[in-house]
Order: structure tokens, then sequence, then C-alpha cells
């Protein structure tokens, strides 16, 4: 990858690392591949390094910050906490902090067991799916979601996890799609 990155994974919930392993891996290989695939395909290009946060937490935090953040109160797979609004000229030289996401390890270990499939196959495209909301991706309309479902596709197929919107139990919320 030519962007020069800093991912720093926290993992203040130990589950994770006794339900997968390799989550701190997972998510940081996920995250470099979404931001150099990510960009690329926005025309992005920044002259000096972006830094991003991922937090592996639990169910308690992401409820909370679900409601803080979202008004909704309970807790999610993903959130994303960008710190650009898409669009922003962005400051070249100095590091540049694109945002952070969190990841809740009940709610992903569930999906992941509804849907038949192993936990770090489904970190892992949440870590894509979050990562592209940072860079600006979205998928309140249509045309918004086929361009963000496509590029999450090319990017796990390019990290050996198999096409997630093939199955009808797929768990990313949809926002309300307009057309």
């Amino acid at each position: 990858m030519n962007l020069a990155c800093t991912i720093e994974v926290a993992l203040p919930s130990a589950g994770w690392t006794r339900l997968c392993p390799a989550a701190e891996s997972l998510a940081r290989r996920a995250a470099e591949l979404a931001l150099a695939r990510g960009t690329t395909a926005l025309g992005l290009a920044w002259h000096g390094a972006v830094e991003l946060g991922i937090t592996l937490a639990d169910d308690a935090s992401q409820r909370q910050l679900n409601r803080d953040y979202r008004g909704r109160d309970k807790p999610t797979n993903v959130l994303a906490f960008p710190v650009w609004e898409p669009g922003t000229r962005l400051p070249s030289g100095a590091p540049v902090l694109l945002g952070d996401i969190v990841l809740a390890l009940e709610t992903v270990a569930q999906e992941a067991a509804d849907q038949e499939k192993p936990i770090g196959d489904h970190l892992v495209h949440l870590t894509v799916h979050g990562v592209l909301h940072l860079l600006g991706y979205d998928h309140l309309t249509q045309g918004e979601a086929a361009a963000m479902e496509s590029l999450e596709r090319s990017i796990l197929a390019e990290l050996g996890v198999a096409d997630p919107y093939c199955d009808p139990m797929s768990s990313i919320e949809p926002a309300e799609v307009q057309p």
C-alpha cells in the first residue's frame, strides 16, 4: 500500500481475543486494505500519513455510544465516527486523523453465529464497512449502497472473505434507503 497509515487497535473487551485470537491483526489488515482501495476508488490522495482508531468493545459500551450519538438505545455491530465531513479538503503534510470505528463483541459474535460464518470473517467485513464510512462512503440511497457494497465485496474477496451480501441475513443495518 502506498498510503502511509497508522492504525491503532484497542481491545478493552478481553472477550475478543478469547472468541477470535487474531482479532487485532484481522482488524488491522482489513482497515489497511479498505483505506488503500477506498481512497483509490474516491480518487483521494494525501501527502502525509493518515491515522484511524479501531476499538474492539463490548455491547454495553457500544449501546451507550449508539444512544449518545445516534439516539438509539441498543447496541449495534459497528459505529463509525469520522472526523471530516465528506468532500472536505484535507490538510497535507501532517498526519490526518480520519476517525474511529467501534465494534461490539456480543452483537458481532451473535450475528456471525446466526449467519453461520466465522467471527473473524464478520469482524473483517464490519471493519471494512466502518473504514469506508470514515472515508465518506454511505448507504443512504440505493446508488450509494450499491457502490459501497460493490467496493466491500471487492476488498473482502481480496482478503479471502465470502460475499456477505449474497446472504439474506446480512447484518449491516440499512439506513432509510431512498431511491
